[in-house]
Formats: C-alpha cells, sequence, structure tokens
C-alpha cells in the first residue's frame, strides 16, 4: 500500500492509497482545500467540522446533477435504440410471416 502526503486546511495527513495512485489522491486534495476555502471565504469562520461536511454535501450534490444529466442526455439514445429494435422486430415479423405464405 503507498501512501500520499496531503494538506487540508494547513493541516498535514498520510494518506494510505494504491500503489501510482499518489499523484492523483493529492491533486484531489488540492481541489478539496481550494473548495473548502472558497467556502470558508462565503461561510466564515464556521469550524472546520462544518466546513468540511458543506464541502462534502456540495461535492455529492455536483456529482448528483452530474448522474442526472448524463441520464437525461442518454434518455434519448436509449429511446431510439428501443424504437430501432422494434422496428426491426417488426420487419422481421414481416418476413417471417411472408416466407410463411409462400410455403
Amino acid at each position: 500500500m503507498a501512501k500520499a502526503d496531503i494538506r487540508i486546511k494547513g493541516r498535514s495527513y498520510s494518506v494510505a492509497c494504491a500503489p501510482g495512485q499518489e499523484a492523483r489522491l493529492i491533486a484531489l486534495s488540492r481541489q478539496l482545500d481550494a473548495r473548502i476555502e472558497d467556502i470558508s471565504k462565503a461561510v466564515g469562520n464556521i469550524g472546520d467540522d462544518r466546513l468540511l461536511l458543506i464541502a462534502g454535501l456540495a461535492l455529492l450534490d455536483e456529482l448528483d446533477a452530474a448522474h442526472q444529466a448524463q441520464a437525461a442526455a442518454a434518455g434519448p439514445d436509449i429511446e431510439r435504440a428501443a424504437q430501432a429494435l422494434n422496428n426491426a422486430a417488426a420487419q422481421i415479423e414481416s418476413l417471417a410471416a411472408r416466407i410463411e405464405e409462400e410455403k
């Protein structure tokens, strides 16, 4: 198990991670630290626990919105695929009926 040394709100943490993931974890921690700093500037001194809570909720809200947008974007594709399958099934049934008639 590898370790990455990160800093959040001026505090250092050593976090275990999969080998090769250290740089990604450090980059993510910098993004989190920046987000916490932005929240801190917006709401003032509310304590580290609440800042982390708000940052976590904000990130989950963004993730949920991204998932919803992705699902909405995929919706028309799924509908088109379903329609194409229905059309193909109708054509196959029509061909099968013609073959039966010719017998």
